[in-house]
């Protein structure tokens, strides 16, 4: 876990496997130049510039000296075992490096050298080479192709980013890990141009051994790191990044990722349904978001988090109360508040007579605007402030004060009157809304008053701080025990067949039976009364209504018999090569909402259910929920309720609640059953689900499971 060294007297805390690479007291340059505009020269500058506190150890054969310091000819020649190295040197002497440095005892590498996994086949084998080398030697690698590492605390640049040539980073308590150097460093210079502290950037480029998920899970057991910012293009060890940000999450440090590449939508193999509404984009977004990490697509989002966060301010109520001198800032406010789901709950009416007592032409219900007359008054702003804070109970209040607060004239008075507030609330957020001198609105923010220019900013920043504060309060769900393994077919099966299946992990269907003729037909929809469904069975076909064989609200006997003629002739016509085992019949269920629920393999996170309303809601919409497998009933009902149209399923508009608590146990179930599955479970498709009416349950009215290449085990698997 942590260590504590010290480097020129100084304490750092780190994380042991990786610290000679963050944080060392020593550090070879392998192709070190006396140039500082080169690759092999720009650690050496920023670090002289920087007063590292360790010791720089330039080699090169050809020069005694490198920017005053003094060169040696090789890794062998070097006076000790440096604790960390930095390799500029071509690809093609990158290995004989390695071999020398494990030798000489050093156990952590940068490796700035391009041309292995990123040139492709040939690459990426000498790529695997390198890390076996290294793990011989008990090394750690960066790299090959990164930007490099750099901690401001100690004065550590193992890297020969340009961005410092604009200046150098601040020392704060934001961490910076990502898999693109260049970006990385871009997102580097927007905190030091913000004027916030990120100590640390840590970029991993190929990943050929050290990943974003090392680098997470470094920032997250490090004792100066608080806020972790990451960039990310793919997940490579998924297990990893995974536990990392789960580690992060237990220590209470927000993790904000941006991923790119979210235009691109996985290719599946299989013919499902519910693969096409689970894109990488999508599926990477559900999963990091339920351990704890918070997606964006922008950096200035970010940065506007990151900002808020670095306070370490996390307050339990997820709701804003908004005081304002404006009616119009106000309007907009509310308007953003609404779109990213941010409570705005009004005030308790007797504050609100209060307050008009104080002020009798202003609104007093939220937002809460003193109007200009605050201006005046500053003792108004205060105790609509106060009265927010203490009788509205928000997680935050967000102030709209414009150019005003960024006056010299103003900004004594408006202290005056604000700052107490902070150290009356120290687990609420108290920001401004404000423009001006940037010399007096940093005043504020010494005071502990957040500061934003733009209102929607402002309000998209303090909901990200006011979920993650509420979700603090939530109690992790307890492990669930591992399920029994589920025995899967050889070959993919027809929709009967999955039912049962099915049915064994404890998912309802609605009665049915398998006919292999008409007159059987008629027996079975007798037996379960009319109206009845009609299907073909075929695992070959998998869109059945598609080519006409499924037949609905057939009410008697002619209508069955004619019903399994017109089926089986479809399937002649359209799929004349499918294997028919037979004909469904099945009691046709009313009432109730259609829903759809399914399981998708994932290439990178295994496999995803889905849960969304049937029909429309779907096709058109999109409106779905997804989370890993597998998960608890508590969780299903969560993700359930977390569509868009959840309402449908409440009761909306006078009509009756469904059985909520039967949906949850059902996609519960299938999470299990697929997490049970093993990899050769491809997909499943329940669409649709009928869900009834309260306290009647819900059933899986058509089932499809598909099975991926691979050879069955002896168990089935």
């Amino acid at each position: 876990m942590h260590r504590n060294s010290r480097i020129g007297g100084r304490p750092v805390t780190s994380l042991s496997h990786i610290d000679g690479l963050i944080a060392p007291k020593s550090v070879a340059i392998i192709g070190a130049s006396d140039d500082p505009t080169r690759i092999g020269g720009r650690p050496i500058a920023a670090m002289l510039k920087a007063d590292y506190e360790g010791r720089i150890l330039p080699v090169n054969p050809k020069r005694d000296t490198v920017q005053g310091l003094p060169c040696y000819a090789s890794v062998e020649a070097l006076p000790e075992a440096p604790e960390a190295a930095l390799i500029a040197v071509p690809a093609k002497l990158v290995a004989q490096t390695i071999e020398a440095l494990g030798r000489k005892g050093c156990r952590t590498a940068t490796l700035f050298s391009a041309g292995f996994a990123e040139m492709g086949g040939a690459g990426e084998a000498a790529q695997r080479d390198l890390v076996a080398l290294a793990r011989r030697h008990g090394m750690r690698l960066l790299g090959p192709n990164t930007l490099g590492v750099y901690n401001v605390d100690i004065g550590y640049f193992g890297t020969f980013s340009s961005s410092l040539d604009t200046g150098h980073p601040k020392p704060g308590n934001i961490g910076i890990a990502s898999q693109s150097g260049a970006f990385g460093a871009h997102l580097g210079a927007l905190a030091r141009d913000r004027g916030l502290g990120a100590s640390v950037l840590i970029t991993t480029g190929n990943e050929a051994d050290i990943t974003v998920a090392d680098a997470i899970g470094w920032m997250a057991e490090s004792d100066t790191i608080d806020v972790i910012c990451t960039y990310l293009e793919a997940v490579n060890d998924a297990p990893a990044l995974l536990a990392a940000l789960d580690a992060a999450r237990a220590a209470k440090k927000p993790v904000l990722m941006l991923k790119s590449g979210r235009s691109a939508v996985g290719a599946r193999a299989a013919a499902s349904h519910t693969a096409s509404l689970t894109g990488d984009a999508v599926v990477a977004d559900a999963v990091l978001s339920d351990h704890g990490a918070i997606m964006l697509t922008d950096p200035e989002t970010m940065m506007d988090i990151a900002y808020a966060a670095s306070k370490g301010v996390l307050p339990k109520r997820h709701a804003l109360g908004v005081v304002t001198v404006s009616g119009g800032a106000g309007i907009v406010i509310s308007d953003e508040a609404e779109r990213i789901g941010l409570p705005m709950p009004a005030m308790p009416e007797a504050a609100q007579a209060r307050l008009l007592e104080a002020l009798p032409y202003a609104s007093a219900a939220n937002p809460l605007d003193c109007t200009a007359q605050a201006l005046n008054e500053p003792a108004l702003l205060e105790q609509f402030t106060r009265t927010a804070l203490e009788e509205g109970g928000y997680g935050a209040v967000l102030c709209f004060l414009t150019y005003v607060a960024g006056s010299r004239a103003m900004s004594d008075v408006i202290l005056e009157a604000m700052a107490p507030l902070r150290a009356a609330y120290p687990d609420r957020i108290i920001a401004f809304c404000a423009l001006g001198d940037p010399q007096v609105l940093h005043r504020y923010d010494e005071a502990g008053i957040l500061v934003f220019n733009d209102p929607c900013r402002a309000v998209r920043a303090l909901n990200a701080m006011l979920r993650l504060g509420a979700a603090q309060n939530i109690p992790r769900a307890a492990a669930l025990p591992a399920p029994d393994p589920v025995t899967l077919p050889a070959q993919n099966i027809d929709e009967a067949e999955a039912k049962l299946l099915l049915a064994k992990a404890g998912i309802a269907a609605a009665p049915e039976q398998v006919v292999q003729s008409a007159d059987a037909a008629i027996l079975a929809a007798e037996g379960f009364g009319y109206p009845v469904v009609m299907k073909i069975l075929s695992p070959d076909i998998l869109h059945k209504s598609d080519i006409g064989a499924v037949k609905l609200g057939l009410g008697d006997l002619q209508a069955v018999r004619a019903a399994h003629a017109e089926i089986l002739e479809a399937a002649r016509q359209h799929a004349p090569e499918a294997a028919v085992t037979g004909v469904l019949v099945a009691k046709q269920l009313s009432g109730g909402v259609e829903c759809l629920m399914g399981i998708n393999r994932d290439p990178t996170f295994g496999p995803m259910a889905v849960f969304g309303l049937g029909g429309i809601f779907v096709e058109l919409l999109s409106d779905v929920a997804l989370r890993a497998c597998p998960f608890d009933a508590a969780a299903a009902r969560e993700m359930i309720l977390s569509i868009r149209g959840a309402a449908i399923l409440q009761g909306a508009r006078g009509t009756e609640p469904v059985d909520i608590e039967a949906l949850a146990e059902m996609l519960s179930k299938l999470s299990l059953f697929a997490a049970a599955a093993g990899d050769r479970l491809a997909s499943i498709d329940l669409n649709p689900v009928l869900a009834m009416p309260a306290g009647q349950g819900a059933y899986a009215l058509d089932a499809v499971i598909e099975l991926g290449p691979g050879e069955a085990r002896a168990d089935g698997h």
